[in-house]
């Protein structure tokens, strides 16, 4: 058992189940994030662990203890919201000393910690300003400082970047981070952001109109997803729908038989393929091509293929400028080629691929 554990959590609204009996155990000093689209039951999940939402069902432990029915306050938590929610008639220091004000926390000890708190997120001598003196990093900080200050013993993160560009949003992520792995927290991070995910949780949860697809490191969730949804919602990847037929080959709904991994998942009904795992090339060996788009995308360059009728998409490092009159182009015939072992046969359900009907 973890520092944080879910054991069968479910919320429903009515008819409509927003998370469906998910089971986690975060471990002390964990860092686990729940990814998913919008509507996926991650937020929900983060705020019936914070307290904020009732559970229809299962329970939230928290060191062992059975916090399911304790209020927010009582639970030893400290949450990071999307939107920040400083109070902006308040100082900084009055907006992290807050939640020890709540918890009956004596003067002088909410001076100290306040001071620690803030020279943690690096905003000494901050105390004094208002929010709207500080810029957006600065805020984030501010609403780290006030989660951090109550030592709590699950530290909750809601999408606490999304409002940030995209510059500082790589910075601010670096340090969140880096401070969770020095004080060691136990956290639980929600957010739709792939990048975000990938580069700071040591393990991900997958998660998909309510439920759980898929838990796992991210090398795990992108080298061996469990389906479908997970290996087109982990990075980019072609997800051909077609059938097994004989060892090691997979025939597309367009025509082509492709080379695969030979021992397909039960079910099996699509094959997963990084973009960035297809050499392209105008000779050796491969499947016959035909490029309809090229795509400069800086250091990468992206080929649409077209394999008789079945679509592929390779990704490879744009070539030198000095070599790039031999640069190849629509139209021209190539060769598509992949080691098999690449090439995954996954099972599908409804909806899991874009062109499906939920």
């Amino acid at each position: 058992m973890g520092t944080l554990t879910l054991d069968a959590l479910s919320r429903r609204y009515g008819a409509t189940t927003a998370v469906e009996r998910v089971d986690l155990d975060v471990a002390e000093g964990e860092l686990v994030a729940l990814l998913g689209p919008s509507g996926c039951g991650k937020t929900t999940t983060l705020r019936m662990v914070a307290g904020f939402i009732p559970p229809s069902g299962g329970r939230v432990l928290i060191a062992g203890q059975d916090v399911t029915r304790t209020p927010p306050h009582g639970r030893n938590t400290g949450m990071v919201f999307q939107s920040y929610a400083l109070f902006p008639h308040m100082t900084v220091g009055q907006n992290v000393a807050f939640g020890l004000e709540m918890r009956k926390i004596g003067r002088a000890e909410r001076e100290t910690r306040v001071r620690e708190a803030l020279r943690l997120v690096r905003l000494d001598g901050m105390a004094d300003r208002l929010p709207r003196q500080l810029s957006g990093g600065q805020q984030q900080r501010v609403a780290l400082a006030r989660a951090l200050v109550v030592n709590p013993a699950v530290f909750l993160l809601d999408e606490p970047l999304s409002n940030l560009d995209a510059k500082l949003r790589a910075e601010v992520r670096f340090e969140i981070r880096a401070l969770q792995q020095r004080l060691g927290l136990t956290t639980l991070f929600v957010t739709h952001d792939q990048e975000e995910a990938l580069t700071m949780a040591d393990r991900l949860v997958v998660m998909e109109r309510g439920r759980v697809r898929q838990t796992g490191t991210a090398e795990d969730l992108y080298e061996r997803p469990a389906d479908a949804f997970v290996a087109g919602f982990i990075g980019r990847c072609n997800l051909l729908r077609g059938a097994p037929e004989g060892p090691g080959h997979f025939r597309a709904h367009g025509g082509a038989l492709l080379p695969c991994l030979a021992a397909p998942a039960p079910g099996a009904s699509v094959l997963a393929l990084r973009p960035e795992r297809i050499a392209v090339a105008t000779e050796g060996e491969g499947l016959p091509a035909r490029l309809a788009t090229v795509t400069y995308l800086g250091a990468q360059t992206e080929y649409h293929l077209d394999l008789g009728g079945t679509p592929l998409v390779a990704i490879a490092p744009t070539p030198p400028e000095s070599s790039r009159h031999r640069a190849l182009a629509p139209g021209d015939a190539v060769l598509a080629h992949w080691d098999p072992a690449e090439a995954r046969l996954l099972p599908a359900e409804p909806g899991d691929l874009p062109d499906d009907t939920p």
